[in-house]
């Protein structure tokens, strides 16, 4: 099947949207990957840990549909319905940021957190709808893989440099990731002023008609039902990994945390080359084709640093990880895309992520209490290396959904 090219619009506004995913994965990684090093100095119990980064999940359970659905009735007359909110939001994220290298307690890091995964969520949500707002879904795949790469370069950064900086100061990744979502977000919207990145007419249509809307899609469409859970489990693999993968090389392998930081953000550069390749592949040989051979990858790659510590065995698996992280991290959005009645962009986006709320509670809960319930067997990585097994297991899971999230014969 061969694939169009995309037109210098479409490019240029690929290149736009990305944009704020740069910034807010950045962000997001920051926080995710090292305030649980920050969070160490105040507990010993990785099962309170996972429930600190598990706040994320608690606001992605109500807070995406909301705001989406407030951004598909919006209309402001400069800005559209979209971009008010990751506007309004993204200097609490900024401040948020640089609470977290202040604070000094446990209840003082889970307020802040809180701050920002509000903040985070309110940003995120009617931005993302700008996606099937702007582009086709023949070009959907593409333009998640172009937003894919640019969240794997947040990502990627923010592994490879975290660390280095938090071994310079506590308050320095916090700042610094502060301060390129404050300069991020202004660059976007002088962008979208000046070259005309506009959403369709917003509908305006009340909350309950919505909501009725979205349980009547659910209950109607098996496929998306599919796709939901199946995303929850992506999320729940991808956040527990996030959570406790720093913890892991340090405390259970004995690096250091820059050195740590190096490793992990080699893989990064993996993944960011996968998402790359991963929109052009769904787009030629099909989305769920090119994720289902992903997640046996992904899976099989897992289960490698929890059955060994060996590194001759531990490095050739890593390129099948970081490829199956790349692939869960591309195409998902896209396949829910055509799924999308053209009145509810903003509305199944939150229900989306939604989705993936559950699985980011699940993933660094169910990673610390397997952390804390197996410390004794596996000794050797004081436990970390357990988190493996809830990453694969969740991975394996998610396969047979894939194929319900066709239509009907």
């Amino acid at each position: 099947m061969a694939t169009r090219q995309l037109e210098r619009q479409e490019k240029r506004t690929l290149a736009a949207l990305g944009l704020p995913t740069f910034v807010l994965a950045l962000s997001i990684t920051v926080v995710s990957t090292y305030l649980p090093v920050v969070a160490r100095e105040f507990t010993s119990s990785s099962t309170v840990i996972g429930l600190l980064i598990g706040g994320e999940g608690v606001m992605a359970l109500f807070l995406p549909v909301l705001v989406g659905v407030w951004s598909d009735g919006l209309r402001t007359h400069l800005l559209g319905g979209r971009l008010p909110f990751l506007l309004g939001a993204m200097p609490f994220v900024a401040l948020s940021l640089v609470a977290m290298g202040f604070v000094n307690s446990m209840l003082g890091l889970a307020g802040v957190v809180a701050v920002f995964f509000a903040a985070y969520f309110v940003a995120y949500e009617p931005y993302r709808a700008l996606y099937p707002d702007l582009l086709d879904d023949e070009i959907a795949a593409r333009g998640q893989a172009t937003q894919a790469i640019w969240r794997g370069a947040g990502t990627a950064l923010a592994l490879a440099g975290g660390g280095v900086l938090l071994s310079a100061a506590r308050i320095l990744p916090f700042a610094v990731a502060a301060a390129l979502c404050l300069g991020g977000s202004a660059l976007f919207l002088w962008f979208a002023l000046q070259r005309g990145v506009s959403e369709r007419a917003p509908q305006n249509r009340a909350l309950r008609e919505v909501l009725r809307g979205l349980f009547a899609l659910l209950r109607e469409r098996r496929q998306v039902r599919a796709l939901l859970v199946a995303n929850a489990l992506w999320e729940l693999s991808l956040a527990a990994l996030k959570t406790f993968v720093v913890l892991y090389v340090t405390r259970g392998l004995g690096y250091s945390v820059s050195g740590a930081s190096l490793i992990i953000g080699g893989v990064a550069l993996i993944i960011l080359i996968a998402a790359a390749v991963s929109g052009r592949l769904g787009d030629r040989y099909g989305k769920r084709r090119v994720m289902r051979v992903a997640l046996v990858v992904y899976a099989v790659g897992l289960l490698v640093p929890f059955v060994t510590t060996t590194p001759a065995l531990i490095v050739p698996a890593l390129p099948l990880i970081a490829f199956g992280g790349g692939v869960v991290m591309s195409l998902p959005y896209a396949l829910l895309i055509p799924m999308m009645p053209p009145e509810g962009h903003g509305a199944l986006t939150g229900l989306y992520s939604m989705s993936r709320g559950v699985g980011v509670i699940l993933g660094p809960i169910l990673g610390g209490v397997a952390i804390d319930a197996l410390k004794g067997q596996l000794s050797s990585t004081q436990g970390y290396s357990a988190m493996w097994l809830v990453c694969a297991a969740s991975i394996a899971l998610s396969i047979p959904l894939l194929r319900l999230t066709r239509d009907p014969a």
